[in-house]
């Protein structure tokens, strides 16, 4: 038998001995070499890390999204490498039974490079986040800057609308220059009742003249717009303002008003200086410094189809008036004069019709329509229906409607068969 102190001594060499059965020094230094390579690599990996960190810090200061992209990438890869290299390790030197000093050191400093690689994953994420919201506040960005230029387009387009002083605007109420007017909706409305009341005024005139001839008012709105049954009399005269605004208005949908004009580029500012040019001159002063200008051609062959041959010659005994417009001229009359106040109206309506954009539609309303209080006005606000309980008709059209953005400017309307209420 053993003495109890040697037992002692043999049992501690015998548990040493079953605890480390492949010592851990004996495992790592079978390939010392590759231990030493794999740590190099991983400080350098360690260290390329740092140097993608702080590219990304730098990214930052002045912002740049091409550069932050860029070393985002960077740190993936390199964080990508370092877990590489984890896993390596691992699948190489598995866990042992008793860690050593030395792989307490080497365990110490693993956990640590974990924890580092935690932090830039959590930095990562933060920076991901923060290009994120970069890139949302450039697209925002990027929206206000082309509002901010389209609004710029208009402002430049008003200031040239409004600004600009040509030989055009010569007589017109400011010595050098326009009056500053603004293109809106309200300035056509506008333009279309002046226009409206223009046929009016040239209608009394005209019916005037015609009772003085001797002619038969009742038989000449007749032959204008046959078979319309008349609340009154008067109000046959709606027939006459009904046949002029018929002539006035034939080709108004067309950009050149139905004048033949050769090599005529137009643009919407140049319709708008033509409607500033014309708006507070006297038509006539007008035609007198350009007679063959567009307007002058617009006057003369309006007239020719407002005003009938033989209507003109019961007027003055004679076509010498209207054998000078066809010359060329524009006559001081008082008659044509009055024409010319009509003519201009209608004409900067045009004018104005094609400064917008789009531009201004018209419409124009068939007889034996009915009544739409939609697109239409009666001119006359005392009607009632008759006992049929029909539908009201139009009789006469005596002022087409237009479309002007999304709104309607009514067409103005005799309706017939209707009875005056009392």
């Amino acid at each position: 038998m053993l003495p109890t102190g040697a037992k002692d001594t043999q049992l501690r060499d015998n548990n040493s001995q079953k605890v480390h059965p492949q010592p851990m020094e004996e495992t790592m230094n079978q390939n010392p070499e590759a231990l030493e390579t794999l740590i190099s690599k991983m400080f350098a990996n360690i260290s390329s890390l740092k140097s993608a960190y702080m590219q990304l810090q730098h990214a930052h200061t002045p912002y740049d999204p091409d550069k932050i992209q860029a070393a985002d990438k960077l740190v993936i890869s390199e964080l990508k490498t370092l877990s590489e290299l984890k896993h390596f390790y691992r699948e190489n030197n598995p866990k042992p039974v008793c860690v050593s000093p030395q792989d307490s050191r080497l365990a110490a400093e693993i956990q640590e490079q974990q924890s580092l690689l935690k932090t830039y994953e959590v930095m990562v994420k933060k920076f991901q986040s923060e290009i994120q919201n970069k890139d949302s506040e450039i697209r925002q960005l990027h929206q206000k800057i082309e509002e901010a230029n389209q609004k710029k387009v208009k402002l430049e387009k008003n200031i040239k609308l409004r600004g600009l002083s040509t030989k055009e605007s010569e007589g017109s109420g400011e010595e050098n220059g326009f009056f500053p007017v603004d293109l809106t909706p309200e300035l056509f409305t506008s333009a279309v009742e002046s226009a409206f009341k223009a046929i009016h005024d040239f209608s009394k005139p005209l019916i005037n003249m015609m009772k003085a001839a001797g002619w038969d008012l009742d038989a000449a709105a007749e032959s204008i717009e046959p078979n319309v049954v008349y609340a009154k009399r008067a109000h046959k005269k709606y027939a006459f303002e009904s046949h002029i605004c018929q002539r006035m208005f034939s080709g108004f949908q067309q950009e050149n008003f139905s004048i033949k004009l050769e090599n005529l580029t137009v643009t919407k500012e140049s319709f708008f200086h033509q409607y500033l040019a014309l708006r507070e001159m006297d038509p006539l002063d007008m035609l007198g410094q350009n007679p063959d200008s567009i307007f002058g051609k617009f006057c003369r062959s309006k007239y020719l189809v407002v005003v009938h041959p033989k209507m003109e010659a019961s007027f003055f005994g004679n076509l010498d008036q209207r054998n000078y417009i066809m010359g060329g001229g524009h006559p001081r009359t008082p008659f044509y004069q009055a024409f010319l106040k009509l003519a201009k109206s209608i004409w900067l309506l045009h004018r104005l019709a094609y400064s917008f954009d789009p531009n201004v539609k018209i419409f124009q309303v068939k007889r034996g329509s009915e009544f739409s209080e939609v697109y239409m006005e009666s001119i006359v606000k005392n009607l009632i229906m008759d006992e049929t309980d029909q539908m009201p008709k139009v009789g006469l059209m005596v002022m087409p409607g237009f479309w002007i953005g999304g709104s309607v400017i009514q067409s103005r309307v005799y309706l017939s068969g209707m009875k005056v209420s009392e």
